[in-house]
């Protein structure tokens, strides 16, 4: 009896240090955070669970833009591997595989130091410059977009350019998360020339949105000014995106002295958990041209506002 006592009481003993022992142990983290992702909160890009209908985002309206401050470096490293910039998109023209990157980069920032917005028709590129406007074509389906180019990506051998949530739906290449496309620059005058940037929303699949014409790229050189007008379906100048409520409240009290009248909202976006505040000018009027309200923003300081149909 005496032994059996003394054995009960060492097992205890042991069964007490193996509990201190395991509390004493950090607890093992789950498999999805055991990567250190950076600036990312996600460790794999995925879409939206509750997306909005992105099927009417317009097009990116092309107009001339100089090129950004960030993003254009080069040659620039990444992964180990050296990328070139070209020098102008004028007559870029190339086929390749398109891939789309989603929820990960949401309402991060972009190369050129834009806010990354799923939902706009924006591109990733390795070699053209920031930004460039382009037209996407998916030569599986016909369908065609206009995107601006603000990002570096894909990083990829295969991979010719990574577009926005929004772009790759339009162009039916969400299923199979890649498609093959050409990629056409589209380079408009600079302000020396008149630009007349129009409506191009054409729907998925149209004629008109698989034309590569000039006249399917709304811009047209005629005279000396700088003249953007709003359509019907882009009632809205978006002039930036920004990651804090107060960012967005200065630059709306810096812009309504600038906006010709027109109110100036913030417009917050939460699809994904992380908001971003929209800074938009509208709703305009239909055909009113925004020549000298474009020169009043980029004299502030605002030089890529860009039409939307949305508030």
């Amino acid at each position: 009896m005496r032994w059996l006592l003394i054995f009960s009481l060492s097992l205890l003993l042991l069964g007490g240090c193996a509990t201190q022992t395991d509390k004493g142990k950090p607890k093992k983290a789950p498999s999805d955070q055991q990567t250190n992702f950076g600036r990312y909160s996600m460790q794999h890009d995925k879409a939206p669970e509750s997306p909005p209908d992105v099927s009417k985002v317009p097009d990116a309206v092309p107009r001339y833009e100089p090129h950004s401050r960030g993003g254009n470096r080069s040659p620039y490293e990444v992964f180990g591997q050296t990328y070139t910039v070209l020098p102008s998109a004028e007559g870029y023209r190339e086929k390749g595989i398109a891939s789309w990157y989603g929820l990960k980069f949401h309402g991060h920032l972009t190369s050129n130091g834009e806010v990354y917005d799923m939902y706009e028709m924006t591109a990733a590129h390795k070699s053209l410059p920031l930004p460039t406007f382009a037209r996407v074509t998916n030569l599986d389906n016909g369908r065609s977009v206009i995107v601006r180019i603000n990002d570096r990506g894909p990083f990829h051998d295969d991979r010719l350019i990574d577009l926005s949530y929004a772009a790759a739906y339009r162009l039916g290449i969400l299923q199979h998360g890649t498609g093959r496309v050409e990629v056409t620059a589209i380079t408009p005058p600079p302000p020396s020339g008149q630009m007349l940037a129009s409506a191009s929303s054409s729907a998925p699949g149209s004629t008109a949105a698989s034309s590569t014409s000039t006249s399917a790229n709304n811009v047209t050189a005629q005279g000396s000014n700088l003249t953007m007008r709003a359509s019907h379906d882009r009632r809205y100048l978006q002039v930036g995106a920004f990651s804090t409520e107060d960012a967005a409240q200065r630059a709306q009290r810096q812009l309504q002295p600038l906006a010709n009248g027109f109110p100036v909202g913030i417009y917050p976006a939460t699809p994904s958990g992380s908001t971003v505040y929209r800074v938009k000018i509208g709703p305009l009027t239909v055909g009113e041209p925004l020549d000298t309200l474009i020169a009043s923003l980029a004299s502030a300081g605002f030089h890529r506002p860009h039409l939307v149909s949305q508030p």
